[in-house]
């Protein structure tokens, strides 16, 4: 018996490889499939099953062209309803793989059809547990991605709890737990750095899993502080269940390199998005005008999913030499199939063609430190929410405007005021300023550092000090 976890840091995602006599099940599988393909081909063994714990909300699933390109089952838990040929396993079901027993467990909560698989060794002994987004290590799903109308998100929660004291605690203390996301994941609020774990260790740390812990503890609990969820994780569930293109396909039509003219052409013809995915740094000193910059060193891919609202929307690239095809690939992760190229040479070939440029002002902390206390400006922290709450800068011209709902919120700004925006490092300052740019807003000041280095002058700072219990 082999277990491998393939772990995508961008995504904060594991999927997994399990091989036994010969044949494979993969488990939750990243939509470019060759790689799951080429390691059984090596092994000379066959893929089976495809295993997927829910309908995930935060990537597109590989399910659909693994089974077209292997003849392997997609298996789901009870009550999933797809446009595709699935088997649609009952609880507790069980099926051979090599000399290994997978079982399933259902487990709804996090969406009603949640799953958790149950590997049984050679001996027949429970060995691990794939847990998709019902149990984490450190936390556990959020249950409010898949509210019908006769259900609520506290409805979910209570299945929630009962899954997991019912299925998951009774398993014995030393079974492996490989979930299906890690710390950076916004499917929970609270996951922990490791990406392995034991049953036993979340029992006793994981506050979701406390033996004295009521129901309503548990609700109460599991919903407080979760943000909402981005926009395009219902977008993503859809198309896991409907399913989509051909990654192959995809890869082809965005991995394709245009002329300043072609770029230039396919722009204006088709309404497309310019995405720059170079450093903040080289977009700040040149870009091309009303371009967007979400750069592919940063949480590339979730802010994608949070900021462009249309999966549809045609894209042209702006990217670092030989990153392009894993830009196509890391958009096509969370739905965006609709990359049409990329500018070959870069913002480089572009000036050569004397094309138009534009660029964001960028100032030091130390600059800044002087206009914040010699004038009267005004400042936007980009931060997400909890971030601001915990300590901020002080003054009346201070704003939060959380990058997160940056478009649902951008009439709280006046186009004629010039502001200087910061978040913690620097990347989602420069994210903030070119949608901002990109809508009519000329007058912004980028400032380099962000809040770290906001937080190394005088400048006043509050601190939130949580009140006191007694």
């Amino acid at each position: 018996m082999r277990i491998e976890q393939i772990y995508t840091g961008c995504l904060a995602q594991g999927a997994y490889y399990v091989e036994s006599n010969g044949e494979v099940a993969i488990i939750d599988p990243l939509r470019e499939t060759q790689q799951y393909v080429d390691k059984a081909n090596k092994e000379n063994a066959k893929i089976k099953y495809i295993f997927e714990t829910h309908f995930h909300a935060d990537f597109v699933s590989g399910h659909v062209d693994l089974a077209k390109k292997t003849g392997a089952t997609i298996i789901y838990g009870p009550g999933a309803e797809t446009t595709y040929d699935i088997h649609s396993a009952k609880d507790n079901e069980t099926f051979k793989l090599g000399n290994i027993t997978i079982k399933v467990l259902h487990t709804p909560g996090h969406t009603l059809e949640s799953s958790t698989f149950l590997l049984f060794d050679e001996n027949g002994k429970e060995h691990a547990i794939f847990s998709g987004d019902t149990l984490f290590l450190g936390d556990v799903g959020r249950p409010d991605l898949a509210i019908k109308s006769d259900l609520t998100k506290e409805d979910l929660a209570a299945m929630l709890y009962d899954s997991l004291r019912e299925k998951i605690m009774t398993l014995p203390d030393d079974v492996i737990v490989y979930p299906a996301h890690g710390a950076g994941s916004a499917c929970g609020k609270n996951l922990s750095k490791e990406t392995v774990g034991v049953l036993g260790d979340q029992k006793k740390t994981n506050y979701a899993l406390r033996a004295n812990m009521t129901k309503a503890e548990f609700v109460k609990e599991v919903l407080n502080g979760i943000a909402p969820p981005p926009q395009y994780f219902a977008k993503n569930a859809m198309m896991n269940k409907s399913g989509y293109n051909d990654f192959e396909t995809v890869l082809k039509q965005g991995d394709t390199a245009l002329t300043p003219e072609q770029f230039e052409a396919i722009a204006n013809n088709e309404d497309a998005l310019v995405l720059d995915v170079r450093t903040q740094d080289e977009f700040v000193k040149a870009h091309i005008p009303n371009s967007i910059f979400i750069g592919i060193n940063g949480g590339f891919a979730p802010w994608v999913g949070a900021l462009i609202t249309d999966l549809k929307q045609p894209i042209l690239l702006v990217s670092p030499k030989g990153r392009e095809e894993e830009t196509v690939t890391r958009l096509s992760r969370v739905g965006y199939d609709n990359t049409l190229g990329y500018l070959e040479g870069g913002i480089e070939a572009w000036k050569h063609a004397g094309k138009d440029i534009e660029t964001i002002t960028s100032i030091s902390v130390d600059a800044f430190n002087k206009e914040f206390n010699t004038k009267t400006i005004n400042v936007l922290d980009v931060r997400k929410d909890g971030e601001y709450s915990s300590e901020h800068l002080v003054g009346e011209q201070v704003q939060h405007f959380a990058l997160d709902y940056i478009n649902e919120n951008m009439n709280a700004i006046d186009k004629d005021k010039t502001y200087y925006v910061h978040c913690a490092g620097g990347y989602r300052s420069v994210i903030a300023a070119s949608i901002l740019k990109a809508r009519g807003f000329n007058n912004l000041i980028d400032i380099a550092g962000g809040f770290a280095a906001i937080k190394q002058t005088e400048l006043p700072i509050t601190n939130y000090v949580c009140p006191s219990t007694l």
